[in-house]
């Protein structure tokens, strides 16, 4: 207990399997409280992944995913007829829990589905009313919430350009005070700091037998493809001890318009007289994208132009205005190909935007 997760794994594996070298990577920050921060799968580049025959991921976000997910896929190398060089594919095992349920799947990249194939299966996260939050909390989740998305924004504790890190102690324990003096206004008990960060970052409590289930699972996997002994997953496992045990294996298939792994722009059909905000709105709600906080370029009259990015405050400033002008007015026309980053994945996206008229409708 309050020692970094990835450094008590790899002293327990190290300790326990005399022949294996689990290497955590830290990052050179040290925080004030000497809480020692470990590397983000963000901090390192396509050199840093290349380096290794397989990837297993059991994190704790769908964000977190479909990032190494594009990641994986920005690894891959074509021949002349457009084929994947399999000396190019590294192997994607995943797994993940949500109380008694698990999955457990494996991807070859550019081969067999990727993540974005299937990111319509995920469930979608549960968000409260921003009405409740503001005016009627009656759980402790709506008090933390008040704090990380109303107070934060304000008052800038850590800065202005400082975004809630739900892994820094210190934004967990500035959200979790100021969630407990809103939560004593409204007779509000059982606001703690574990409560805080699992609010924050939308964990679910977790149940070790499932854990150990779908961890066996995929080193199970890992195990086949690095040995050959066996083959793999097809390729996509659900597990459920919610009452009994159940268990059900099927094979996803890879989606002709997947947005990841299809080298294809996928076409965007809009309204001419729709507005910037209406293409963002798009890219967060549609099943097959969702995207948490896009950005768009595009060239307009020969430029390269910024339509509008939010996690960078200055030029978010600067291009707000656009969310409320029309592709026309932007420049925008039909057919023409934007660019949007989000944090979903390392990798920009092209799309092809299909201005409707009202006589084509």
């Amino acid at each position: 207990v309050g020692r970094p997760k990835a450094e008590v794994a790899a002293e327990f594996i190290n300790r326990r399997i005399h022949a294996c070298k689990v290497v955590p990577y830290p990052f050179d920050v040290v925080h004030a409280l000497t809480y020692k921060y470990y590397a983000r799968i963000e901090d390192y580049d396509e050199s840093f992944y290349k380096k290794y025959s397989i990837v297993v991921s059991g994190l704790d976000s769908v964000i977190a995913r479909r990032w190494i997910n594009g990641m994986l896929l920005s690894l891959l190398e074509y021949d002349e007829s457009g084929a994947v060089v399999p000396t190019s594919i590294v192997p994607f095992v995943d797994g993940g829990t949500e109380g008694f349920k698990g999955n457990a799947r494996v991807i070859l990249p550019g081969m067999t589905a990727c993540l974005e194939c299937t990111v319509d299966l995920f469930p979608p996260q549960v968000n409260f009313p921003l009405c409740t939050i503001a005016h009627t909390p009656r759980l402790p989740a709506h008090c933390i919430e008040y704090a990380r998305i109303l107070l934060w924004p304000q008052e800038k504790p850590f800065g202005d350009d400082i975004g809630v890190d739900g892994d820094d102690p210190s934004h967990i324990q500035w959200i979790m005070d100021r969630a407990i003096e809103r939560a004593q206004k409204y007779n509000i008990q059982g606001i703690t700091f574990r409560l805080t960060q699992g609010v924050v970052k939308r964990i679910i409590p977790a149940v070790a037998s499932t854990n150990a289930t779908i961890a066996a699972a995929c080193a199970n996997e890992v195990f086949k493809l690095a040995t050959s002994c066996s083959g793999m997953l097809s390729n996509y496992m659900v597990y459920n001890d919610t009452d009994g045990m159940y268990t059900y294996t099927f094979e996803a298939e890879k989606r002709d318009e997947c947005v990841a792994c299809s080298l294809k722009p996928q076409t965007l059909s809009f309204n001419e007289n729709d507005k910037l905000k209406d293409v963002i709105n798009y890219l967060k709600e549609s099943a097959h994208l969702q995207m948490k906080s896009p950005g768009i370029t595009a060239i307009i009259n020969g430029q390269n132009k910024t339509l509008y990015m939010s996690n960078i405050p200055v030029i978010e400033e600067k291009t707000k205005p656009n969310l409320n002008l029309t592709l026309t007015e932007l420049g925008v026309t039909s057919q023409q190909e934007i660019v949007v980053v989000d944090k979903t994945t390392p990798k920009s996206l092209i799309f092809r935007i299909n201005l409707l008229t009202a006589m084509d409708e």
